[in-house]
């Protein structure tokens, strides 16, 4: 349910909510908060509540500079496992300047002003994304170990798959929270899990992606357990991907999703630093069915934009490059301003490939393009891309090309 200020209100004070977290990102989407007071709520609502702004890193701001934090009431959810004195409630938040004016690295609000250009050319996206993580044992104080918690594989079951109950618990807790998982199952390396969500609208997505992340870290925590969502946590074992699906317009037209599609081909090697920001990123890009080379097919897992099989007549897409280490808000929002290019020059896709990049022969990749090799080579890639300086402030592709 999605809640107004004055509900949200009334529900804290009548239902024994002893404390609320005001939730947002940083820019390389690291989830931070602040807890506030009942008493403190509607003066939350009315004017923010003040951060030392300067005190973030990525947001590059001068030493004193506040920003202010504005929660948006139809995020309300509640923490299912902090409740023994009262109840404990999360809102995600807005970010502003003292004088009310946006605050331009405000990822979340970059994420709604894509949606909204796109709703004004007739382009809606439906994004349910999948998500990958590795499971270690934790040591008596809660660091990784680096040992995985079980040495199960594909889709194995109890007893080799010990993450079952991990998996459930996570998934009953998001749904307690007002998230709707799709399925869990485990992956292919050893501790490794997978969980997608339920499509829906990309700020929800978007939301949903934050507040899982915070979710599976919480609880593994719990569990005596280490969750890590990094992009290649063993090396030679399979990485860790964030699997976007997309649909536009109720998945019915399969023209317009194939205009998309070639708009994302197009501008793929300019995005890549904002999907893949991190150097491990490169060392799953490329194997183990993580896509290097820019193309596309139909239900081949080893291409970079996959066309699932659907039995229902239905048009959607999977973009498979992207690591869980992206911020979500920006990797929407790019693939949203790429796949309104594409729709507004009404791009022609290229002919499809059923190569399977993971056991193909060298020589029968030279004609494919690829994506970048390295950190380095996305950087370059994204610093003199003129897509990226429209889509982006000048102080968020800084703060990546920094990093």
């Amino acid at each position: 349910m999605k809640y107004t200020k004055e509900e949200v209100i009334q529900y804290v004070e009548e239902e024994n909510v002893r404390f609320i977290r005001l939730a947002f990102c940083d820019v390389f989407g690291e989830q931070r908060n602040i807890a506030i007071m009942p008493s403190e709520l509607r003066r939350a609502f009315d004017y923010g509540i003040a951060i030392d702004a300067s005190a973030i890193g990525s947001f590059g701001m001068p030493v004193k500079k506040d920003l202010f934090l504005h929660p948006d009431p139809s995020t309300l959810c509640g923490l299912p496992w902090r409740s023994e004195s009262g109840k404990v409630e999360r809102m995600l938040c807005d970010i502003s300047y003292a004088d009310g004016t946006p605050f331009e690295a405000d990822c979340r609000r970059i994420l709604k002003e894509s949606i909204e250009k796109a709703q004004l050319k007739g382009l809606r996206f439906d994004i349910g994304p999948a998500l990958e993580f590795y499971v270690f044992k934790a040591d008596e104080d809660g660091k990784n170990t680096g040992v995985p918690c079980d040495g199960a594989g594909y889709m194995d079951t109890a007893p080799l798959d010990r993450g079952e109950n991990l998996r459930r618990e996570i998934c009953i807790t998001l749904e307690e929270m007002g998230i709707q998982p799709e399925y869990s199952y485990h992956e292919s390396g050893p501790g490794q899990n997978s969980i997608a969500f339920r499509y829906s609208d990309p700020l929800t997505a978007a939301d949903n992606d934050i507040t899982f992340k915070f979710v599976v870290r919480s609880i593994a925590a719990r569990n005596g357990l280490f969750a890590d969502f990094g992009p290649k946590p063993i090396p030679g074992l399979p990485g860790n991907g964030m699997h976007i699906n997309y649909s536009v317009n109720d998945k019915k037209d399969s023209e317009l999703l194939s205009q998309v599609n070639a708009g994302i081909l197009d501008k793929i090697k300019e995005m890549t630093l904002f999907l893949d920001p991190l150097e491990d990123s490169y060392k799953r890009l490329g194997t183990m069915k993580a896509p290097g080379f820019i193309s596309w097919s139909s239900e081949n897992r080893s291409q970079l934009i996959r066309i699932p099989a659907s039995p229902r007549g239905y048009y959607r897409a999977e973009l498979r490059s992207g690591d869980p280490s992206a911020n979500p808000y920006l990797a929407f929002s790019l693939l949203i301003n790429a796949g309104l290019y594409g729709m507004e020059n009404r791009l022609n896709l290229p002919k499809s490939n059923d190569i399977d990049f993971d056991t193909a022969d060298p020589k029968d990749l030279d004609g494919f393009d690829r994506l970048p090799a390295t950190l380095d080579e996305a950087k370059e890639l994204a610093k003199g891309s003129a897509f990226i300086k429209e889509c982006l402030p000048e102080c968020i592709i800084n703060a990546f090309l920094e990093r």
